[in-house]
């Protein structure tokens, strides 16, 4: 195999700059300003054994599976709520939690059609979960394209190692389209060329043979969706829609939105559109209600979890909030209204004046933030200018849900350029890999 990886790192300044042309890119504002920036991909893949992998992909498909119940339980029945597993106001206090989706059930009652969960492996092997992405979580064009690239610069790599084909992507994502649209074309709806994702928008919209749609395209008539296209209008029956819940629907949300759809929301309840994912699932993915994952898993299946959460402590429980400010210095502070690798504190940078500040926050603030554990998670090899270098890394594994629940055999791997950071994000300067599960 290192012979084969050779051809691969050779070749890897000529993938970046295809990745460049192609206009693979990520995008950020910061102080008020619009920057593209290349996700810098390194050559040397991440490998997963199939014996690592089949019990990976039992424990996301087990993981998403409780996540939908927890979200069809929690905007009904609260059953629980009421089981006392989950407390009340941990769930309403959630600013993922939307009361305009209460009593309203998507197509097949699946919330989560596109699930990104984050995990990190040890140095003794074993993997956690550091977070669930349930809303719109972006990544799954990047390893998709590059493997491509990959597969045309060095064809004898994949001709001589069994490595899962991953170009099954696309498929996956239209049968789940298909599987629960309500009547009419299938659209990809981006808020347009300045979004963060919009390449990955518009390549799926052509993996999937769907229609990208942006702000005006769309409009509601007696409840029903419809596209302006070429061809004069067209009925839409699923909407993967790439923008926040707060902005998808002005006459239901913040009425200030010019990227969303009036009415959307109404044909959505009268159930004659899919939306993709559902609005609502912030719940799910507060990084807080993350704490109950394991509970949910037992409570809904009956099971035991496969994947463990990285041990977490809620400062909202007196206890948790004791031992979390009695070692503050050597745990992961997260903010649970963050994302993209901000509001990601590490006790032992902070000097006593911050570490005092911090006290002071979570004795507030307590439901605002939880504490982990830090996770020596494990080195993976990348080239660092010309020279092999190991940095921290994490993987986003896709699981998809329609009909069925199904992982992706492969993910985005993402890895720090700094060797002294254990923070992976592309917005926070990260770079990503492609992710081999061996056969």
């Amino acid at each position: 195999m290192e012979e084969l990886l050779q051809s691969l790192v050779d070749s890897a300044a000529l993938i970046n700059e295809q990745l460049a042309r192609y206009g693979v890119k990520f995008g950020i504002y910061k102080d008020g300003t619009f920057n593209e920036r290349l996700f810098p991909f390194d050559p040397i893949p991440r490998v997963i054994s199939a014996g690592d992998w089949e019990r990976l992909s039992a424990g996301l498909s087990q993981r998403v599976r409780a996540l939908n119940l927890f979200l069809q339980d929690i905007y009904s029945q609260k059953s629980i709520i009421s089981s006392s597993v989950v407390p009340e106001d941990f769930v309403f206090s959630s600013s993922g939690y939307l009361v305009q989706c209460e009593e309203t059930a998507p197509p097949g009652g699946v919330y989560s059609h596109i699930a990104g969960i984050d995990l990190v492996q040890a140095k003794d092997g074993e993997w956690y979960v550091l977070e669930d992405n349930l809303r719109i979580p972006s990544g799954a064009s990047y390893p998709l394209i590059v493997r491509g690239l990959c597969r045309k610069c060095s064809p004898d790599t994949f001709m001589k190692n069994r490595v899962a084909d991953n170009r099954s992507y696309g498929i996956m994502l239209k049968d789940v389209l298909d599987d629960m649209n309500r009547g009419g074309i299938n659209v990809i709806y981006t808020p347009g060329r300045y979004n963060a994702a919009y390449f990955e928008h518009a390549y799926l919209a052509e993996q999937t043979g769907s229609v990208l749609a942006q702000p005006g395209d769309l409009f509601v008539e007696n409840n029903v969706v419809y596209c302006r296209t070429l061809g004069g209008r067209e009925r839409v029956g699923a909407v993967y829609r790439r923008i926040s819940d707060e902005y998808l629907d002005p006459l239901t949300f913040r009425s200030e939105s010019l990227i969303g759809i009036p009415g959307i929301m109404e044909a959505y309840r009268a159930g004659n559109v899919a939306l993709v994912n559902a609005p609502g699932n912030g719940v799910a993915d507060d990084k807080g209600i993350y704490y109950f994952v394991p509970k949910m898993v037992r409570y809904y299946l009956g099971e035991e979890p496969i994947l463990q959460n990285a041990p977490t402590y809620l400062p909202f429980y007196e206890e948790d909030r004791e031992y979390v400010l009695a070692n503050l210095q050597k745990l992961v502070i997260k903010d649970v209204a963050e994302a993209g690798g901000y509001g990601v504190i590490f006790g032992r940078d902070l000097d006593p004046q911050r570490l005092s500040e911090m006290d002071a926050l979570i004795r507030k603030e307590p439901r605002r933030w939880i504490a982990q554990e830090v996770i020596d998670f494990k080195d993976l090899p990348v080239m660092d200018d010309g020279t092999e270098a190991e940095r921290k890394a994490d993987l986003r594994a896709f699981v998809l849900t329609g009909k069925t629940t199904q992982v992706w055999a492969s993910g985005l791997t993402r890895f720090s350029r700094d060797p002294e950071s254990f923070v992976v994000n592309s917005s926070q300067g990260g770079g990503f890999k492609d992710t081999w599960i061996l056969m």
